[in-house]
């Protein structure tokens, strides 16, 4: 039974302050509630947070990774190779342009995908890699780059989890050619919808501006400013990806407190694995020396062969102590819509199969209590400890 005293702890609240409030009052009261001034602000802070030359703000990271594969000029039958530990958006994508994603298994301890097995997957169609940042932390991009170089393939990172991650020296928004970061309500930051591609590459971010707004020549939001003309032309088929003033104006207040946000969630990490790492029943999240982990996800993996319980049964446990838990992800390869349209099978991916199974991403985010970071604890250690074999 839940106990009734103690109120739901949510899988993830958004730490939204009268700041961002404010901020968006603002903008409500300006009269300009689109693309505009804030949107652009957005953008150059953006670059200069994580250092690239380019940023375009967008209404989603699925819409940023969309006009990145059109900026490199992916075409009908190339081939994308991209990890089946995801979620839906970075394989689906792909398909828009009547393309293939190729998938690649993950690394059992890192849920990253495994760059050892991605040039066996490479063939005379294939245009791109779309490593994926999984849960923060970032992937192996010397490597991936290296191949990447060796076959003349372009790299486009999905960054959603992973603002603010470092890999070696440098953030994650400058190693690869393209990188779309996602500020979905649940991200490191937010703006409730939204995403940003960065790029160094002025072609690139020149062809992804112009085609987030109708295909519409440069800067077309300037028509209904006094400094902008009614003029405009369209110059190719585009879409409506731009990002509105009102999700601006609280992107802006969020970036603010990125570092805020990351070294709370750093220290819920910490608490996490010193505790759990003494139960063997769970494995706790695995960093590697190069780079540094945002912490969007921090994603235990039971070992239910020992447990009376398997991974619902664990989380439904959660949910009766009033513990709201999730799962990262549903392999694409276990997909319907893959399987029937291209033929995958469990077994095809087996270390991704075998982890879904047993994985389960805990509450972290910075409005958690001390309080609420060691009641999860203690029912995590009281859910295990009642159903060891």
């Amino acid at each position: 039974m839940v106990d009734m005293n103690r109120k739901y702890l949510a899988f993830h609240r958004p730490s939204i302050g009268e700041e961002e409030i404010k901020e968006v009052v603002e903008v409500l009261r300006s009269g300009w509630l689109t693309t505009g001034s804030k949107t652009k602000q957005f953008e150059d802070k953006f670059s200069e947070y994580v250092g690239s030359k380019h940023s375009v703000a967008v209404n989603s990271c699925t819409s940023a990774l969309h006009l990145a594969l059109n900026a490199i000029g992916l075409q009908e039958n190339d081939e994308v190779i991209l990890p089946t530990m995801t979620f839906a958006a970075t394989g689906e994508v792909v398909t828009y342009f009547n393309a293939k994603p190729v998938l690649v298994d993950c690394e059992e301890d890192t849920l990253l995908i495994d760059p050892s097995k991605i040039e066996e997957k490479i063939s005379k169609r294939t245009k791109a890699i779309i490593p994926v940042h999984y849960g923060g932390h970032a992937c192996d991009m010397d490597k991936i780059l290296e191949i990447a170089r060796n076959y003349d393939l372009k790299v486009i990172e999905d960054a959603a989890h992973s603002l603010p991650t470092k890999y070696k020296a440098k953030m994650i928004g400058t190693v690869g050619n393209v990188t779309c970061f996602s500020f979905y309500a649940t991200k490191t930051i937010t703006t409730g919808e939204g995403g940003m591609a960065c790029t160094d590459d002025d072609e690139f971010a020149e062809n992804m501006r112009i085609m987030s707004l109708h295909g519409i020549s440069k800067d077309a939001w300037k028509r209904y400013f006094t400094e902008g003309s009614w003029y405009y032309e369209v110059i190719e088929a585009g879409y409506k990806y731009n990002m509105t003033d009102i999700a601006a104006a609280l992107g802006l207040i969020q970036l603010k407190k990125c570092d805020e946000f990351y070294q709370r969630r750093a220290s819920i990490a910490c608490k996490y694995s010193e505790t759990l790492r003494n139960l063997p029943e769970i494995k706790t999240p695995v960093v590697r020396a190069y780079g540094t982990h945002a912490w969007h996800l921090y994603a235990i993996q039971l070992n239910t062969d020992v447990l009376k319980i398997n991974r619902s049964q664990f989380i439904e446990e959660m949910k009766k102590n009033g513990i709201g838990c999730s799962v990262h992800f549903i392999p694409l390869h276990l997909h319907p819509f893959y399987v029937k349209a291209f033929g995958f099978k469990p077994e095809d991916f087996p270390v991704s199969t075998q982890v879904y199974e047993r994985v389960v991403s805990l509450p972290i985010y910075p409005k958690m209590t001390d309080e609420e970071v060691e009641y999860v604890m203690q029912t995590i250690d009281k859910i295990i400890k009642n159903n060891r074999n």
